[in-house]
């Protein structure tokens, strides 16, 4: 047997084990995931900091680009904080697993519920961003999955340093008497690609991939497999200056979407003008981008206006068609002027990646127009693309962005990694005592309704 089937069979069994955790044995874990974070946090920043020195000779070499770099970094400012918080967010949410989403008598002591379980075993692939081990295992843990971790070889020492952290944090978790002890192997971590490669054939074993990186580590993975994929590709995100728009608004949305985190999924790539404002609000916007150093690639429209206000620089270049649906994780934009909200969504539809798309505008009507016509899994009025983001969302923690029409869309946190089963509680029936004749039942199908002692009935 392989190395990465002897994995695969054994984050099964954990899953099994775990379908029998009650919830205040998760909260334990987690507390205790937590101490052991930062009872090793200088431990782990070290690690962290020699995967960041390596990096850095990656980039000046040309081999790393400077976007995954910054992602690799969680010492500086609060980010081990966060990362502390986020184990704590976990912890707080209402576990999902057990709670009745529907409930339906279908005859007399025949009667069927909707359950929350766990989607089983998920494989969750990642470049970068060694925080997704922590908040991946956190939320693996809370909603009762098992998870096997692949994180890029930029961030192998900080990975290895959390993972072991997290582990030894699961073995050192008592049960009480009675209790089955939390499976110590339902986190895992994989090194390579080659046990990927097989991980990604063993769709006995593992429920659900989760890929977190490049378009192409996503495409790869959705290409390669019969496994489900959670994820998305890209992040073409944009924002429409509407004919409405308040200047002082699209000045401070844009520049956030578009400077807060560029390497992020949610900043924004393309911003989209409508004629009336492109010679005054656009102009504001615009040199607001170019004070804080954006690349501006505009096109013929918004080019001229530009040059009339003032604002040529070597920041300021001509679009190509190329650059609309381009993702630049970086500070570039594009630009293009278009005559009527319905020309912004149609380019939004046709050049974006349905992950979160904003409007900036006073007019209710073309907002709410603009929502239900943009086919992406977030969109906005008045509010910067950046909180597509779990965290923000309140979910504790996501284990990423879908821009799948499956049973998670746009930031996925908890809920992602559950589905459901149905409950059947019957006395003896048959499906063939229902029907049309004499002797034959007729289904009642009275919903039950759903208080707290339906709603929780089977949850640990």
């Amino acid at each position: 047997m392989s190395s990465a089937e002897q994995v695969a069979r054994a984050a099964r069994e954990a899953s099994n084990l775990l379908q029998t955790i009650s919830s205040a044995q998760k909260s334990a874990v987690l507390q205790r995931i937590r101490r052991v974070l930062e009872e090793r946090r200088d431990e782990i920043v070290l690690a962290n900091q020699q995967d960041k020195e390596a990096a850095q000779k990656e980039v000046e070499a040309g081999r790393l680009s400077s976007s995954l770099f910054k992602r690799l970094d969680i010492e500086s400012g609060e980010k081990y904080a966060t990362l502390l918080q986020g184990v704590d967010d976990v912890d707080r949410i209402s576990d999902p697993i057990g709670q009745v989403t529907l409930a339906r008598k279908l005859d007399n002591d025949l009667d069927l519920y909707r359950v929350v379980c766990p989607v089983g075993v998920c494989l969750v692939i990642f470049e970068a961003r060694p925080e997704v081990v922590v908040n991946i295992a956190c939320l693996a843990i809370k909603s009762g999955n098992a998870a096997i971790l692949k994180g890029g070889k930029e961030a192998a020492r900080t990975n290895q340093a959390l993972a072991e952290a997290i582990q030894h944090a699961i073995a050192t978790t008592p049960a009480t008497e009675g209790q089955t002890k939390f499976p110590e192997r339902s986190i895992q971590v994989v090194s390579t690609r080659d046990e990927i490669s097989s991980l990604l054939d063993m769709d006995r074993y593992v429920d659900l991939v989760i890929p977190r990186g490049s378009n192409s580590l996503v495409r790869h993975i959705q290409n390669n497999t019969r496994i489900p994929v959670l994820g998305h590709a890209d992040g073409i995100c944009s924002t429409y200056l509407d004919e409405s728009a308040d200047a002082q608004k699209a000045v401070h949305i844009v520049v956030d979407a578009k400077t807060n985190y560029p390497a992020a999924c949610n900043a924004t790539e393309a911003l989209l003008v409508h004629a009336s404002v492109v010679s005054t609000v656009f102009v504001e916007v615009a040199r607001a981008l170019l004070a804080a150093g954006v690349r501006l690639h505009a096109d013929e429209r918004s080019l001229a206006a530009i040059e009339q206000a003032g604002l040529s620089s070597a920041l300021v270049s001509r679009a190509t068609e190329a650059d609309f649906g381009h993702e630049y994780t970086d500070l570039d934009i594009a630009i293009r002027v278009v005559d009527s909200l319905d020309d912004a969504i149609d380019h939004i539809n046709a050049h974006g990646s349905k992950h979160t798309d904003a409007i900036v505008t006073e007019e209710r009507k073309n907002a709410e127009w603009f929502m239900r016509r943009v086919d992406a899994a977030g969109v906005y009025w008045n509010a910067s693309t950046r909180f597509a983001d779990g965290f923000r969302y309140g979910f504790g923690a996501e284990i990423g962005v879908s821009t799948n029409k499956t049973h998670a869309r746009g930031p996925a946190g908890l809920e992602g990694l559950t589905i459901y089963k149905y409950y059947l509680f019957g006395d003896g029936q048959g499906a063939g005592d229902f029907g049309v004749g004499q002797g034959k039942h007729q289904f009642l199908h009275e919903d039950i309704p759903i208080d707290s002692s339906v709603r929780d009935k089977f949850v640990l």
